[in-house]
């Protein structure tokens, strides 16, 4: 589960750096610039739950040491 959470981290940062790329900074809201800063705010939602995910289950895992 670990290594399945870091490919999709790195696919997510993938992701986003393919939309900053995309951006047009003078009209960053019209567009097909206004999906890649809409995808851009979802890559780093996603890795943001992602990292939550990661660190819920490091903190089961040692509640599960401390109980045994």
């Amino acid at each position: 589960m670990k290594i399945f959470i870091y490919i999709l981290i790195a696919l997510a940062a993938g992701l986003v750096i393919f939309n900053i790329a995309n951006l047009n900074f003078s009209n960053l809201l019209e567009g097909d610039s206004a999906v890649a800063f809409i995808c851009v705010l979802a890559g780093f939602c996603s890795i943001l739950l992602l990292t939550i995910l990661l660190i819920s289950k490091k903190i089961e895992a040692s509640s599960k040491m401390v109980k045994q």
